[in-house]
């Protein structure tokens, strides 16, 4: 599997979160702060990979992103993570982990159908099975580049034109 997207969408997400940094910048009504966004990201990397390694090991396994989007669930991984910075080395290793595994996997394991459920704000977005390929390319291709987004939009407008500049 070619991991260029997903190498360049974590690099990206880790540049806007430094951007962003630890200022807990406070976000519209109703969205996450820098580090609830990041604590999600982290869990979500972590399922991925959890489901990669799985379906690596031989084994049958589903895909599910309701605890990334628990407001106790995000407390607790920012808080066992060390904070901000934290979160940032955390997802930065599981990137560089979910990358390695997956330039690993042969296109039979990429392949393979994994039960998905995916929410977004109490809306049922997927509730499938998925080829694993789907689930990784998704997360280079829309969940990281959201979040980037996302956490860019905290930052005040000035700040945010020379971010993405």
């Amino acid at each position: 599997m070619d991991i260029t997207a997903l190498q360049r969408a974590y690099a990206s997400l880790l540049e806007a979160a430094a951007t962003v940094g630890d200022d807990h910048l406070a976000p519209a009504t109703g969205e996450w702060n820098a580090d609830e966004i990041l604590a999600h990201v982290s869990i979500v990397s972590a399922v991925t990979i959890a489901a990669a390694a799985t379906v690596a090991a031989g084994a049958n396994t589903t895909y599910e992103n309701r605890l990334a989007q628990d407001a106790w669930t995000l407390g607790h991984i920012r808080a066992v993570a060390g904070g901000n910075a934290g979160l940032r080395d955390r997802i930065a290793a599981q990137g560089e982990a979910l990358c390695a595994l997956a330039r690993a996997l042969s296109d039979t394991e990429l392949d393979t159908l994994v039960p998905t459920l995916l929410l977004s704000a109490g809306t049922v977005l997927v509730d499938q099975s998925m080829p694993l390929r789907d689930l990784i390319t998704g997360l280079a291709d829309a969940e990281l580049p959201g979040h980037t987004r996302q956490l860019l939009a905290l930052l005040p407008e000035g700040v945010m034109a020379t971010a993405a500049a």
